[in-house]
Order: structure tokens, then sequence, then C-alpha cells
């Protein structure tokens, strides 16, 4: 695994007839002290809706907000999606999938944690419907706290859940669908089908995507520092931005 950093190359050119699969926290939007903080410039919508178009829609945005939070950060636009990491997607025909788990058991963790962080400063629980992420961005010395509160649920909401962890986050979310799963479900359906696969990430999680995109012998884009699997470097979300704005004159 490489140490992620600028010595991997830069991606070639990207193309119109490849398939892209797309990370927007730290990828396409810079990060922020909370999610609901994150704001999106005109030019970055423009970006998605002007790829989407050059591509004939073979742009998926995969992260780990629900598809209800991408679609307000980009209306009007409505492309595939795979929310939670993928325990939710839209596909290109607009038809909507959930992963299937006991959601009654995360009641139980929503109170858990909310009681374990009161009083606790700068952590913020963000209850995503389908899983919940508890953040430590604004108090980076609670995160042996916020791991250890998030594991200790674990024997409670039964062997179907897992933790996710992320930058500054931890995740209990349903196990068998992450972000590689996604791809590799977009890359069954039309329009992605036959295309080369280009997934852009810069997370822990993005590493699902980065390892189904090279097994498909396709372009594994690493946006910023950090461990990776990916064969290619970004350096960050400006560089993004401008590396896909080269898919037309």
């Amino acid at each position: 695994m490489s140490a992620g950093h600028p010595r991997l190359p830069s991606p070639p050119l990207p193309q119109p007839d490849w398939a892209y699969f797309i990370d927007i926290d730290g990828t396409l939007v810079e990060l922020a002290e909370s999610p609901g903080a994150v704001r999106v410039r005109p030019e970055s919508r423009q970006l998605v809706a002007e790829l989407y178009a050059s591509t004939g829609g073979a742009v998926a945005l995969i992260s780990g907000r629900s598809i209800a939070d991408i679609d307000g950060l980009f209306p009007g636009i409505r492309p595939p999606a795979a929310g939670q990491h993928g325990i939710e997607r839209r596909d290109a025909s607009g038809a909507g999938s959930t992963h299937p788990f006991p959601v009654e058991r995360l009641e139980l963790a929503r109170k858990r944690i909310r009681t374990a962080i009161a009083g606790k400063p700068g952590l913020l629980l963000e209850d995503k419907g389908l899983s919940l992420a508890l953040h430590y961005r604004r108090a980076p010395r609670l995160a042996g706290y916020a791991h250890r509160v998030a594991r200790s649920l674990l024997p409670r909401l039964g062997a179907q859940y897992g933790l996710q962890a992320g930058k500054y986050v931890v995740e209990l979310k349903p196990r068998g669908k992450d972000k590689g799963v996604a791809v590799r479900e977009f890359m069954a359906e039309t329009p992605f089908r036959g295309r080369t696969p280009v997934f852009i990430g810069d997370d822990a999680t993005d590493e699902f995507g980065f390892a189904v995109v090279n097994r498909l012998y396709g372009y594994s884009i690493k946006v910023g520092r950090g461990p990776t699997a990916a064969h290619w470097h970004l350096a960050n979300v400006e560089a993004v931005q401008r590396w896909l704005r080269s898919t037309w004159p």
C-alpha cells in the first residue's frame, strides 16, 4: 500500500467514455467542521452537471452521506448516487434501493450515544437514518473515546452491524455494503457497463472503491495524503476539479 503522497503519478487526462465514481467530502468539496457546515460552490455543482452530460450520464456520487443529503448539496442534478457507503443506491434510471437490515436496533444505539456524548463538547452525532456517525473533528483529543463508545455498542447491535472509521469520524453501519460493492453494482448497469471505471476519493472508506477499480483495470485516484491502495494521486479538491474539467474543451 502506497504512502499516498505526490510520488504516486498524476492520472492521465480523463476521457468522456470512462465511468466516474466520485466521493464528495474532501474530494469534490472541502471538508468542514461538521457535515452540515459544508458549502458547495455553484461552479462545483456546474462541474458535476457538465461531467454528467459529457459522459452520457456515467457519473455516480458515492458518499457516506445519505442520498437525500447528496441531493441537497447538488440540487437539480440527481445523478446516480450511492449513499451511506452503499447502503442506499439510486441507479441511472432514478430507481432507488436500500440494503435491508433490522433498523429498530439502531434506536438503542442512538440513545446510548447521545447519553455518552452529553457533556463532551466537540462530539457530534450524525443520524443518517440507516447508520450513525460520531464525529470528533472539533475535538480530536476525544478520538479514542468516540471509538470506544461506538465499539461498545456492537455486541448489542449484533453481527449484522460493523464499524467504519473515517477522517475524524467513526460510524455504526450494516455490514455487507461498502463503496466497492456500489461500484460493482453500477458497473453491471447502463450507462456504466463496458466503460473503464475511475474512482476518486480521499478517505479510508474510499479504499473499498479503489480495490474494486484496481481489479477492473481502471483508475484509482487518491486525493491528498495517507496510506492507500490507489495507483494515482491528486493533491487536493482544487486539483480534482481542475482534472475533471479537462474532460471537455
